[in-house]
């Protein structure tokens, strides 16, 4: 028999996140939009960036630390929002909450996740960030805004690349959108995530917003919910009417246009997230470590500047650093590591990723995270 090798990168826990999630779950959290080139770019362009190594410096005290939105983090990388993450690992909200604590860096929960704020902070007692879409009903939006902010959060994640969701071909491929016998044949292939999460995980509503999706037990009832309630009306008043009702940090996610950071600056954001979703909302625009520097520019010190999208090293984070990122939120990387191993796999990860930024310090010279700069990226 084969000796099963340790799962040590995020390509590892990829791998195995793959044979044990039915197969529309996993290709929902590892597809992109369209022919996926967006996605591919976000990874492959991390991938051109050569970093300067500089030798004989001490590097003695190298230390990782940093300060996200005002919070304390171990590293400048913070977990993502991650639709659904309960239906990737049992009550997988908590499970990535607790593991994020455990590495002391920022968990962010998404607005349609499977657990609730009140789950989370009950079972965390932490603060954490929270992601919001704008819904058309705004009463809804200022009870959950209520909701996170008695849970204790205090940075809000607000998405502004959702406008319509985007044309994820796998999807439709798994018929996630249709359900039935299509879905009921892949939950077989995986009894163990069946009998985890499938059984032993529900309910599989959606924690926070069960005031609003009538069908909450389904993926129907999911897709339903956003063809209804997701708004493409929104514009930066809207913002302006959220920074006036939210008293808390203000970090606004999915901008790649520095007229766009610049708009976010004005309508009161303490912070944006150069992102494209991970590619999964319009295929072919460019990669989100290639606009952040120009975004960094744009604003400068004015506010927060993070980026996400094809981070899957603390090499990768080193890089995103060096050229003007506070910190990386990482998405897919979390979520695979808790599918694959649960808690105890993403805490793995995040201290192999703290591990490489560690190293990487001292091999570039630095002991400190804010002596990365842009100088020490190789552009020849």
């Amino acid at each position: 028999m084969t000796k099963r090798l340790a799962s040590v990168t995020t390509e590892d826990y990829r791998q195995l996140a793959e044979k044990r999630l039915p197969t529309f779950l996993y290709d929902y959290i590892a597809g992109g939009a369209n022919d996926e080139i967006t996605m591919a770019a976000n990874i492959a362009d991390f991938r051109k960036l050569c970093i300067k190594q500089h030798v004989m410096r001490d590097v003695s005290s190298v230390d990782t630390s940093t300060v996200l939105s005002g919070q304390a983090s171990s590293m400048p990388l913070a977990l993502a929002p991650v639709g659904m993450a309960g239906m990737m690992a049992r009550r997988g909200e908590v499970q990535g909450a607790r593991g994020a604590a455990q590495v002391d860096v920022p968990f962010t929960c998404s607005t349609v996740g499977i657990c609730s704020v009140e789950e989370i902070k009950s079972a965390t007692n932490r603060p954490f960030w929270f992601q919001l879409y704008m819904l058309r009903n705004r009463d809804v939006v200022l009870s959950i805004l209520a909701r996170a902010k008695a849970a204790g959060c205090e940075t809000l994640v607000f998405t502004v690349d959702l406008a319509v969701p985007g044309m994820r071909h796998r999807d439709r491929r798994n018929a996630m959108e249709a359900g039935g016998l299509a879905i009921l044949s892949q939950i077989a292939a995986r009894p163990r995530w069946a009998v985890d999460v499938g059984l032993r995980g529900r309910p599989h509503s959606l924690g926070n917003l069960t005031e609003v999706v009538k069908d909450t037990n389904s993926l129907n009832g999911y897709k339903t919910f956003i063809e209804e309630q997701f708004d493409a009306t929104v514009t930066w008043k809207d913002i302006a009417w959220l920074r006036s009702v939210w008293h808390g940090k203000l970090i606004i996610k999915g901008v790649l246009q520095e007229d766009d950071a610049l708009q976010a600056r004005d309508a009161g954001a303490d912070g944006v997230v150069v992102s494209n979703h991970g590619g999964r909302q319009l295929d072919s625009v460019a990669s989100s470590i290639a606009k952040l520097p120009a975004v960094v520019s744009a604003v400068g010190d004015q506010v927060e500047v993070y980026m996400d999208g094809g981070v899957r090293s603390g090499i990768d984070v080193v890089k995103a650093v060096a050229l003007g990122a506070r910190g990386v939120l990482i998405g897919r990387p979390w979520i695979w590591a808790l599918a694959a191993k649960k808690e105890a796999g993403l805490t793995d990860l995040l201290c192999t990723f703290q591990k490489e930024i560690s190293v990487a310090m001292a091999l570039i010279g630095v002991n400190k995270i804010d002596q990365l700069h842009g100088e020490l990226i190789d552009k020849s």
